[in-house]
């Protein structure tokens, strides 16, 4: 019997090409690809999903790359949908990559390197005042942020004590910093599938900002990477469970050595902007996912 899959992949940005390419890729293997699977849009009766016509839970693997349009309750689905049929990523590794301090507490629990961190209770806010006195620069960073959003330095007390009102009228529940990394506002973005360096590019933050997301006005570069950078990326993505992965890394100026700052579970694709300067890496991870996803639903049949 020809084996299923169903895909949810972002579309804006060159992805409608992505998907194109990724269900022939899946087709020249023998595998029937279901598009637009949007768990938001899916029910559940007793044992049964479906997503229209679709049992989504009969399916041999669901491919879930969407970080845009992501809703509670497709995330709990796909939570569900993980205990029954092989997921990509799986929903363990898509929760730990969402939460910037898990997955910096597993990485620096398995000796990897990363940037200073601290977590404290809401309450427990004069923590925050020792630590800054400590460091004198840090990082305000949401758990669940993406794209820069949120990002907030605080050079001193003075900042922080500005920043307090506003992280009390939001009503977290914890608070999480980093210590600034001093390094040369650029990074490396290493993309990793199945265990293998598929890419690397850099990304330099624009004018005197000190963020390098694209979100937050940084650009993309051409950039090599030696073995030193790609096996740190390898193996964070494997801490993480990660069968696909984006790892930001940094060079700590005053370490010297580089650090992981992020684990991406869905890097996105070179945009057609982007390929224009370059960045050529689409082809080799579509082929890649595609060799995944083969192994996989062979491994589960």
């Amino acid at each position: 019997m020809k084996r299923k899959v169903g895909i949810w992949l972002y579309q804006n940005g060159g992805g409608d090409i992505i998907e194109e390419k990724l269900v022939k890729k899946l087709q020249e293997r023998e595998i029937d690809a279901k598009t637009g699977i949007n768990l938001r849009n899916a029910i559940v009766q007793c044992g049964k999903m479906f997503h229209k016509n679709l049992r989504v839970d009969e399916l041999d693997l669901f491919f879930s790359y969407n970080a845009g349009e992501q809703t509670q309750y497709q995330v709990y689905l796909y939570q569900a949908l993980n205990r029954i049929i092989p997921t990509i990523n799986s929903y363990e590794s898509f929760a730990l990559t969402e939460d910037k301090f898990q997955t910096a507490f597993v990485l620096n629990k398995n000796g990897i390197a990363t940037a200073d961190f601290f977590l404290c209770h809401r309450d427990d806010g004069k923590q925050l005042k020792n630590i800054i006195k400590k460091w004198k620069k840090m990082v305000y960073k949401p758990t669940d942020g993406w794209g820069g959003v949120g990002l907030t330095k605080i050079e001193g007390e003075e900042t922080l004590d500005m920043l307090m009102p506003f992280l009390n009228y939001a009503d977290l529940r914890y608070f999480y910093v980093e210590k600034f990394v001093k390094y040369d506002n650029t990074d490396f973005r290493i993309d990793i599938v199945d265990g293998q360096f598929v890419s690397c590019y850099g990304r330099k933050a624009g004018g005197k900002d000190w963020r390098t997301n694209i979100t937050s006005g940084g650009s993309v570069f051409l950039r090599d990477a030696d073995d030193e950078v790609i096996d740190l990326a390898i193996k964070a993505a494997k801490v993480c469970g990660a069968d696909i992965a984006g790892v930001d890394i940094i060079y700590d100026m005053e370490r010297e050595e580089y650090v992981v700052l992020e684990v991406n579970g869905i890097p996105a694709f070179a945009t057609p902007e982007q390929e224009k300067l370059g960045l050529n890496f689409n082809d080799k991870k579509i082929e890649l996912i595609a060799n995944l996803i083969d192994r996989k639903t062979k491994e589960s049949a």
